[in-house]
């Protein structure tokens, strides 16, 4: 490691922690108010639902080709770049008159979200030394959890007390700390040797790439087949109010952030055996979810083990692909946001299925079938690429 990184404010990570809740708060923050949104610009629940699946489209189709393209500027003008037109976006939430440009200003943010968050997972690893690397992502990572604990309940706290275009000032004004802290503190972080389109997207062509590709598919579909019906789950199964159901929310998120740091330890002492333990402790748990589902204390006992399991899918995924795409690393975490927004997409519409045949219960089975898929991708890839594997992880 270079003198410059040594010098770097410790801070720094902090404010990259700070971009990436802001880019999760613009993104899933939009949840909690789309009630709000139908009645301001008087149109349907479906229609506004595109403000939220157009995002997460956009994010998994354009991330990989908008980070080639941008693979030759320097470091600090994307990440400054980035954080701007998430700042500028959520002005434009907060007063347009017109539902189609908030839907134009959904799909600007969300060609950069993948932009930001590849190089900011980069920057991060590179702003310590090698050996502190993966507890430095998992620092930045914290912002992904953050934005799911307060983000999104924040924005929909700040819409129902004040108005939406408070909620939508809260989104810009955190993404301009966050472009201020990048602007003082990053140093200029231009690129020493463009890296040619073809050497990066030639990783594509190891079949190991492709083993961890689908392990990341299927930890998120894992995590979100059920994630994404957790309100309901409480419920109509543990027969929650509206009330615990929001400190519930809220107790997963906060946990969350407990996890991810005790992941990345966890992931600094030995990448192959916390990557094959994740899924494991994951089914664990929902099988204790599925037994506990009916009882008030045990289930509030058991959103605190699956908050803090759940957190862990978000690290242990992208550290398991970048062990494979350390020649193009952000092209590879470009690859892990777009293929676990696909994974999102599968679970999400995987555990409906399940709802709608089986019942809200029986949705905790479609996360254990992923877990399984997701455990088989694991130990054919360790099985079959033993030898490439460790010489990678070794480097990390």
């Amino acid at each position: 490691m270079n003198s410059k990184s040594q010098q770097v404010n410790p801070l720094l990570i902090l404010i990259l922690a700070l971009g990436v809740f802001a880019i999760i708060t613009t993104e899933v923050g939009i949840i909690g108010v789309l009630p709000l949104i139908t009645q301001k610009f008087n149109i349907t629940a479906a229609q506004a639902g595109w403000l939220v699946s157009i995002f997460a489209l956009v994010v998994a189709v354009s991330g990989p080709f908008l980070t080639l393209l941008v693979s030759g500027i320097n470091r600090k003008t994307i990440l400054l770049t980035a954080v701007l037109l998430f700042a500028i976006s959520n002005v434009v939430y907060a007063y347009t008159t017109r539902f189609d440009m908030m839907l134009i200003f959904r799909i600007i943010p969300a060609i950069f979200h993948p932009v930001f968050f590849s190089v900011a997972l980069v920057t991060g690893a590179k702003l310590v030394p090698p050996e502190k690397s993966s507890q430095a992502v998992a620092k930045v990572f914290t912002g992904i959890t953050a934005g799911f604990a307060f983000g999104v309940p924040l924005t929909s706290y700040l819409a129902e007390r004040f108005s939406l275009e408070v909620a939508f000032w809260f989104g810009a004004v955190v993404s301009l700390i966050a472009f201020i802290g990048i602007w003082i503190w990053l140093p200029s972080m231009p690129v020493q040797e463009k890296m040619s389109y073809g050497k990066q997207i030639g990783i594509l062509r190891k079949p190991a790439l492709w083993l961890n590709i689908a392990t990341v598919i299927f930890i998120f579909a894992a995590m979100f087949s059920v994630y994404s019906y957790f309100a309901e789950y409480l419920g109509q199964v543990t027969q929650m109010g509206g009330s615990w159901i929001s400190v519930m929310l809220l107790a997963f998120g906060v946990i969350m952030i407990a996890g991810n740091l005790v992941f990345g330890q966890l992931l600094h002492r030995n990448i192959p055996r916390t990557v094959l333990l994740f899924p494991v402790l994951y089914m664990a748990a929902y099988l204790l979810v599925f037994y506990a589902g009916s009882y008030f204390i045990p289930m509030i006992i058991m959103v605190f083990v699956w908050g803090a399991i759940h957190s862990g899918g978000l690290i242990v995924s992208q550290t398991w692909l970048t062990t494979e795409s350390q020649e193009a690393p952000e092209f590879g975490n470009s690859l892990f946001v777009s293929f676990s927004n696909l994974g999102i997409t599968l679970g999400t519409s995987i555990g409906g299925w399940f709802i709608a045949q089986l019942g809200i219960h029986q949705v905790i089975w479609s996360g254990i079938i992923f877990g399984l898929l997701a455990l088989v991708s694991i130990v054919v890839k360790i099985k079959f690429f033993t030898s490439r594997s460790r010489s990678s992880i070794e480097t990390v």
